[in-house]
């Protein structure tokens, strides 16, 4: 039985043959990932194996490149600049539906993670999806997960997205200023900012994916989010650099899955903590059922996504996607099989 005092231990005591015991080392040893806002509560798991030296572990020198939102994460993955990208598992069928192969190799986030927190005192008259009409609603970037997520709340509703204005705001931060400065009418954002907005009564919440449960309500079903995914040359020509890569991720969801918000809290940056640590351990327990407990995917849970990206993307409607392409669990089911609890 593994007690969680010993959580912290867990690079030591835990587990796992390092990826040698898989075969030879990583082709690679540096490898760059960019991550759509990384202080998102949602991409911890990459942070966590970085900071438990998870990535070093693996062989691998791994550096994060922070950008403002996950469409901006992918085009510096489709540049070439990246070798991998913590982003949103929409992009892979998207960038099929483009020609391009972009392929998921690590599930982190079961669900977006994101809500919907309309400003107080336009909180008062919203009865619904269709009151977004007229909004000036605030996303992490434009043409990002969290734009798409209001699109179908909007067409589900009987309106237009052009009906409803949406403003880049970057990260957590840059939500939480927009909505403080009237900048925005909404805005759709992650943790920890949600809950310093609503604990500050600057907003509420009213469409959310940060349950199991409240994504099923929104969507029909569970919809990956959250996945580490690299162009398919990449990966043909990196096999162990990914093998390493995503032992050391499934490592993270694995701590994560044991570890107390206490835990967790305690290895994450301290700056992402302030100012408010009782706000982000609140933070942490709402949203548990967030974080994939093995990484792998789901092909049911992929055609959810599939559906919604074929409501509010205009370049999928009408295509003919191949969803069992653009995962795999080839790497993530090594990765458990090569993890032992003593």
């Amino acid at each position: 039985m593994l007690h969680r005092r010993n959580l912290l231990a867990l690079p030591i005591s835990l587990i796992c043959r390092p990826v040698w015991a898989l075969g030879s080392g990583p082709e690679i040893s540096s490898v760059k990932v960019t991550v759509g806002g990384q202080a998102f509560l949602q991409y911890a798991p990459l942070t966590i194996a970085d900071r438990l030296g998870y990535f070093k572990d693996s062989g691998l020198n791994v550096e994060m490149v922070d950008l403002p939102g996950g469409s901006k994460a992918l085009e510096a993955l489709i540049a070439g600049s990246a070798d991998l990208t913590a982003g949103a598992f929409d992009h892979t069928i998207q960038m099929q539906a483009r020609g391009q192969r972009i392929i998921g190799i690590v599930l982190f986030g079961r669900h977006p993670t994101f809500a919907l927190a309309v400003r107080n005192d336009k909180a008062l008259a919203y009865r619904g999806p269709s009151d977004l009409k007229g909004m000036k609603i605030g996303v992490t970037a434009l043409g990002s997960q969290t734009q798409f997520m209001i699109e179908y709340l909007a067409r589900e509703a009987g309106l237009a997205p052009s009906e409803i204005s949406f403003v880049s705001v970057g990260g957590g931060s840059g939500a939480i200023a927009a909505i403080r400065n009237g900048a925005v009418d909404g805005v759709v954002t992650g943790e920890p900012a949600l809950t310093v907005l609503t604990s500050a009564g600057d907003a509420k919440v009213v469409a959310d994916t940060r349950t199991n449960e409240g994504t099923t309500r929104i969507y029909g079903g569970l919809y990956p989010s959250g996945t580490i995914y690299a162009r398919s040359t990449f990966i043909e020509q990196n096999p162990r650099t990914v093998q390493a890569f995503a032992q050391a991720m499934v490592r993270a969801l694995f701590w994560i899955n044991h570890a107390t918000a206490e835990d967790i809290a305690g290895i994450l940056p301290v700056e992402w903590v302030k100012p408010d640590r009782d706000l982000f351990l609140a933070s942490i327990r709402g949203t548990r059922d967030m974080f994939s407990p093995d990484g792998r995917f789901s092909l049911a849970e992929a055609n959810v996504a599939l559906h919604v990206l074929s409501i509010v993307d205009p370049r999928l409607q009408g295509a003919s996607i191949d969803l069992p392409a653009t995962f795999t669990n080839t790497f993530v089911d090594a990765a458990n099989e090569a993890i032992r609890v003593k």
